[in-house]
């Protein structure tokens, strides 16, 4: 008896350790959370990303129906967006980073929905125990393969395991010979032990089929579960969107109902319990019964799955915006205006990528022809400021003191290069480029386009004649063209349609200096050839080209070129 009672007393000295192990451990798990999220809080993100990470991120964006203008492939590699994206990526939930880049892939067109967006942002800023708490449901939201959580819940191939009927038919089979077996011993065992193997050897074809879709459950029932918890907190700024997901949870409530009969269902070694009900599953297939009823719920359900990964990602998106805005060294809120002129005003503009940046200022209503040597500053402020409208009307944030224009479509044809798959040359790459650009001119929505070295795969001459047409014919009141050229005839050609800016450098010595500061006015300083005397080019070479140019500026003709010998 003595015996007896301190086996009991060590078993359940055994199970009191290990339920406190468990509590201990939830608790420092909850405790490192707390402090990574504390820690993260206001600063530049450090996460690496790999080519497959950012495929899997953008899937959201890129397979959904998409309605409106958009920032399409061609603007989003010229302006390296890519590295917006994760400059302002502090996403907690497996799904924050998937709805962030759709928000950055799709400007907003009315002042409601960005104010609403703000909104949200400073309330999350000031509101640090409440943005903790929702940040701690957010993160349960995981990843539960490579895929993305949205990639998960897409079911693209039918499941080759045998229907709802055929799975009824197994467990009523086995209940029967059940009864027949209590009934009628012998000859029932006989029976009963042919259905059981009948059945166990069926289920056990089924099962790994079934286990390739436990993750798409799995992720489904977490973003059900985030949601329900986040709809607790009661928190009155998240009403409108907490609204949207309600038909959603409404819709999948018998997903919910007994799935852990399917999601536990590889518990093997779990304990006499967990082995117990593995062969309830193999004799019965209950579990197959309700893999069906959840595969066909989820299916039913695509719609309100994108809605309810929505809802989740954005809020966690306007957290990390909120963070974004704490690493900056200042920012605006955009003037943003339905003007059907097209004009920019901008103070102090920096690039959020560049390290110590220079910031730089501009207003106008017209064309803008930019100037200036390689390495000078061009490229860099021309993607600045379409960066800045996409940041205006995304995340309601500019890297600017002040910024004020119409609401933007916006396109670039910046840095391209060759075609190999389809075998085009970066020329035919660029006019296309150039094409879908005159084309979205025609439109009567405002057009902010940034050309960077219109027609340069091509010969001077020609280079000349067709992109000073191009640049006229996207020359309209709705249509702000910034254009960078080392096309010096340009400023002459344009000049009474582009206003002429530049960027300019100082040769010191040996070595080159640059301010990065725009400036009003075409480029004067010719520093082509003096690069390469500083680069320790033959001298001879040296003199000879800037004899070249000597004598093509007083005739206007160039000289054949007599061979060195």
């Amino acid at each position: 008896m003595n015996e007896t009672i301190m086996g009991i007393g060590i078993i359940g000295l055994l199970f009191l350790s290990a339920v406190l192990v468990m509590v201990s451990e939830n608790k420092k798990r909850k405790q490192l959370l707390q402090q990574k999220l504390k820690n993260s809080w206001g600063q530049i993100p450090n996460r690496e990303y790999t080519y497959e990470d950012l495929h899997h991120i953008s899937q959201f964006f890129l397979q959904r129906e998409k309605e409106g203008f958009f920032i399409d492939d061609i603007t989003w590699n010229d302006l390296d967006m890519d590295r917006i994206f994760m400059l302002i990526n502090q996403t907690f939930s497996a799904v924050g980073g998937d709805c962030l880049y759709d928000i950055l892939r799709k400007p907003v067109f009315k002042e409601e929905e960005l104010k609403y967006r703000n909104q949200l942002i400073v309330f999350f800023d000031q509101h640090q125990e409440i943005r903790e708490k929702v940040q701690t449901i957010l993160s349960s939201v995981r990843k539960s393969s490579s895929s993305s959580i949205y990639e998960n819940i897409h079911v693209i191939k039918e499941v080759k395991i045998k229907g709802k009927k055929a799975q009824i038919g197994f467990c009523s089979a086995f209940f029967l010979s059940l009864l027949f077996f209590i009934l009628t011993p012998n000859p029932g065992v006989f029976f009963f032990l042919l259905i059981c193997i009948s059945n166990i050897a069926t289920y056990m074809s089924q099962k790994q089929e079934v286990d390739a879709y436990l993750s798409s459950f799995r992720s489904v029932l977490q973003l059900l579960k985030a949601y329900k918890e986040l709809e607790k907190l009661k928190i009155p700024e998240l009403k409108i969107l907490m609204e949207k997901g309600k038909p959603v949870q409404k819709k999948l409530a018998g997903f919910q109902k007994g799935s852990s009969l399917v999601i536990d269902r590889s518990s093997a070694g779990g304990g006499l319990e967990g082995m117990l009900m593995d062969y309830i599953r193999m004799l019965t297939h209950v579990d197959l019964i309700k893999f069906q009823d959840m595969m066909k719920s989820m299916k039913e359900s695509q719609n309100e799955l994108e809605d309810l990964i929505y809802i989740l990602g954005y809020i966690d998106s306007m957290i990390s915006i909120a963070s974004f805005r704490k690493t900056l060294p200042y920012y605006s809120y955009p003037e943003l205006k339905e003007d059907k002129k097209a004009y920019m005003d901008v103070k102090e503009l920096y690039h959020p990528l560049v390290e110590n940046p220079v910031a730089n200022s501009i207003s106008t209503q017209g064309g803008i022809l930019l100037t200036g040597s390689n390495a000078s500053g061009k490229s860099t402020f021309l993607k600045n400021i379409a960066i800045n409208s996409i940041l205006a009307q995304t995340i309601y944030t500019c890297t600017a003191s002040f910024y004020r224009a119409p609401y933007f479509q916006v396109m670039t044809s910046m840095a391209l290069r060759d075609d190999l798959e389809s075998g085009e040359s970066y020329y035919i790459v660029e006019i296309r480029s150039l094409k879908r650009i005159l084309d979205g001119a025609k439109s009567d929505a405002n057009l902010l386009c940034i050309i960077d070295e219109v027609l340069r795969g091509t010969n001077t001459i020609e280079r000349i004649g067709a992109s000073s047409r191009i640049l006229i014919h996207i020359c309209k009141e709705n249509v702000l063209p910034f254009t960078a050229t080392h096309d010096i005839e340009l400023s002459y050609i344009l000049q009474e349609y582009y206003e002429n800016y530049h960027f300019e450098e100082e040769i010191r010595e040996n070595e080159v200096v640059f301010n990065y500061l725009l400036k009003q006015g075409r480029v004067t300083t010719k520093n082509a050839i003096r690069l390469l005397e500083m680069i320790g080019y033959d001298k001879n070479l040296i003199a000879e080209a800037k004899e070249a140019v000597e004598e093509f500026e007083a005739s206007g003709s160039w000289k054949n070129v007599e061979k060195v010998r």
